[in-house]
């Protein structure tokens, strides 16, 4: 079984998109069994409440904001329909590829701002009825793939906040196996039990071109790719680190 892991590509009215396109094709290559987005693909900075208030939110529009992600996700998955355009003209089998997304936290802006204005609902579409042909998971809801616990962030039970630290702790505080998101980074560890199982963490948060102002100078030199998990099975798969330079260089042409 293989997995492609998409991180956080937060995209947003005026930034670059053609790393989707990028992906589609990659994705067509190697075709992976398992294609999970970790979430914050709509990045919605209309309903930011740390720009409210400020001049920065004037001219925002949740419905811009929401287009703008359609548009990247037709972008993404563009390429898988031609390639299957193509086999069923040659009378090849179609490759269909189940494909999960996790909301994150901005995708949760909008959950959030439906259930504040329930006057409204109807008028914007759930992300759930945007995004046909994907499995859409809610937003912290762990999804367990072959042993691998998959979610945007790992949060503690007790306080509900996320977990801290590196990914090693996080393995030892999880227990199991795990790949998230959220975080601008790219850490990995692995272990080794005493009854031979292996377990991976993974934390992966960044699949985009643009830099976020917020992070400032320095805090945009972070990792950004994809990750593959190759061989995946009870908890476990051989991960392959696909950078954004990679795709740039084989399919930005």
């Amino acid at each position: 079984m293989k997995i492609l892991i998409c991180p956080d590509t937060q995209v947003k009215p005026g930034v670059a998109t053609e790393h989707l396109t990028w992906l589609g094709k990659y994705i067509c290559d190697i075709r992976p069994d398992i294609v999970v987005h970790l979430g914050d693909h709509f990045d919605f900075p209309s309903l930011s409440t740390y720009d409210r208030g400020t001049a920065t939110i004037e001219g925002r529009r949740v419905q811009s904001d929401l287009n703008a992600g359609l548009r990247a996700i037709d972008q993404l998955v563009e390429p898988i329909n031609k390639l299957n355009q193509a086999q069923v003209r040659y009378r090849k089998k179609v490759y269909r590829p189940r494909m999960v997304f996790l909301k994150g936290n901005h995708e949760d802006r909008l959950d959030r701002y439906l259930n504040h204005h329930p006057e409204i609902i109807g008028m914007l579409p759930a992300i759930e009825n945007c995004l046909p042909g994907w499995e859409v998971y809610n937003y912290l809801e762990v999804v367990n793939i072959n042993g691998i616990l998959f979610s945007h962030y790992f949060a503690n039970p007790m306080s509900g906040k996320p977990y801290t630290g590196k990914a090693a702790s996080l393995l030892q505080r999880i227990g199991k196996s795990f790949v998230m998101g959220h975080r601008q980074e790219l850490d990995f560890t692995c272990r080794e039990l005493v009854d031979g199982t292996k377990q991976i963490g993974i934390i992966a948060g960044a699949f985009y071109q643009h830099d976020e102002g917020y992070k400032g100078y320095q805090g945009n030199k972070h990792w950004r790719g994809v990750v593959v998990l190759h061989e995946s099975q009870d908890g476990w798969g051989d991960p392959m680190f696909v950078s954004m330079n990679y795709l740039e260089r084989k399919y930005g042409v």
